[in-house]
Parts: C-alpha cells; sequence; structure tokens
C-alpha cells in the first residue's frame, strides 16, 4: 500500500518539478494533475498547495472556479446528455433517465461502481441539427432515443469486455 501511495506523489513531484514549483503554473499543474488522476484528489491539492507554498484555499479556490476541473472520480467513459432547448424539446430527459436506471445511477452518483461511465448533463452540444444529442468521451452521436443509447452502452461494455479478454 505505502508503494502506490509513493508512487501517486512521485507523480505529483514530477508534474510540479516540469513546472519549477511555479504557484503561477497553478492551472497547467491541475490541469497536468487531472489527466493523470481523471480528477482532482484532496490530498493531491493539499500536496500541490505545500509544495507551491500557497494556501491550500488558493488551490481549491481555481479546481472549483474552473468548470474543466473535478473533484470527484469519472469513469473511463464520460457520457454528457444535452439538455438545451432543442434536446429537451425532443426528449434528452428520457435519455438520461433510461442511462441512471440502467446505470445504477442517480442524482447524487453520476459514475458507476466499476468506474467504467459517468453520465452528466450539459446545457448545450451545439448540436442542435441533431437532438438530441449525446456525447461519449467527445464523440457526438445524435438523433438518440433511450433505447438507441442504451445500445451504445452495452456495445461500449461488450468492447471493454473483449479487450480484458484478448489481454
Amino acid at each position: 500500500m505505502e508503494d502506490i501511495i509513493t508512487a501517486k506523489f512521485d507523480k505529483v513531484c514530477e508534474i510540479l518539478d516540469r513546472h519549477e514549483r511555479n504557484p503561477h503554473h497553478l492551472i497547467a499543474i491541475l490541469q497536468e494533475l487531472q489527466a493523470e488522476y481523471t480528477y482532482l484528489p484532496e490530498e493531491i491539492m493539499t500536496y500541490v498547495s505545500t509544495a507551491l507554498g500557497i494556501p491550500p484555499s488558493s488551490v481549491y479556490g481555481v479546481a472549483t472556479f474552473y468548470s474543466h476541473f473535478t473533484l470527484e472520480p469519472k469513469g473511463k467513459y464520460i457520457i454528457r446528455i444535452c439538455d438545451g432547448t432543442a434536446c429537451h424539446v425532443k426528449k434528452s430527459e428520457d435519455i438520461l433517465k433510461a442511462l441512471q436506471k440502467h446505470l445504477g445511477l442517480g442524482k447524487n452518483k453520476k459514475t458507476t461502481s466499476d468506474g467504467l461511465f459517468t453520465v452528466e448533463t450539459v446545457a448545450c452540444l451545439g448540436a442542435c441539427s441533431l437532438a438530441p444529442a449525446v456525447v461519449i468521451n467527445g464523440e457526438v452521436h445524435g438523433l438518440m432515443t433511450p433505447d438507441s443509447t442504451i445500445k451504445l452502452i452495452e456495445d461500449i461494455k461488450k468492447q471493454e469486455q473483449e479487450g480484458v479478454e484478448n489481454v
């Protein structure tokens, strides 16, 4: 267990060193940390504040101000469901409800227990002509229904299982 913790902070130190432990590089440091861990764990943000010689509130303030940072673990597949006007009118909420039920998620639980999927709603994806739209890891899927979205998720699960079996 100690080796895992040491390795975790070794990576943080590498990132800090790459930025010469300069507090003016805080955003870039947090971006790299999030890319490494998929979110910003509290203990890492505390470590960063100490290493940079700035208050923890400064690190936390930056991490919570910018919407692209997250303080919670996210799944391997980030599913964003548009709830903008065009998508909402075309029943994107039904897609959300179906996905939440299928994956065992809810308002307070956005990531599956296996860490495979995170479901989020967004105000607009800019794909109104494809409403209702769903984006999975940056790939847009348009004219979706609850059934077609569940099928897409099941296809991903199947690919993941095949990938594990082929290793």
